[in-house]
């Protein structure tokens, strides 16, 4: 019996250190400040970006990070809440998300030269992407999914 009770110890013992070990592989998540400075420099790497568009578009990514921000808690809080969007809530959401990548869209070809603003066009193309294909991924392992890749 004694036995039984330390296996039982040991196994929930493991369990909850791997799962500490899973949040500590996550890390600190980044202020929107951090988040913004670290995408303008590799902006500034990919598109040999100057000064003034590097203080122009970090002020726009900023403003993204800290609407993405208020935008997170406000869905963890709702969740939390057990409150599901009705789906005029949802095509008002991904209309508004629409609309401000239009806008950011315009913004970019504002204060990039034409052929910056085509290379940013295809690295947005490829990390969107590749998004999907991580989206993807995680619907099919979620769903129980094994199916062989091609």
């Amino acid at each position: 019996m004694k036995k039984l009770i330390l296996a039982i110890a040991l196994v929930i013992s493991s369990l909850s250190f791997a799962q500490e070990g899973r949040e500590r592989e996550r890390g600190e998540k980044l202020t929107p400040e951090q988040q913004s400075e670290l995408q303008v420099k590799k902006m500034t790497l990919d598109l040999d970006l100057n000064e003034k568009q590097q203080k122009e578009i970090k002020a726009i990514l900023l403003e993204q990070a800290q609407k993405r921000e208020a935008k997170i808690a406000e869905f963890k809080g709702n969740k939390e809440k057990g409150e599901k969007p009705s789906a005029d809530e949802k095509f008002e959401m991904k209309s508004k998300m629409l609309d401000e990548q239009i806008e950011m869209k315009a913004k970019m070809k504002k204060i990039l030269t034409p052929e910056q603003y085509k290379e940013w066009e295809e690295n947005h193309e490829k990390r969107s992407e590749m998004r999907s294909e991580k989206m993807e991924k995680m619907k099919q392992k979620r769903k129980g999914h094994t199916e062989p890749e091609e």
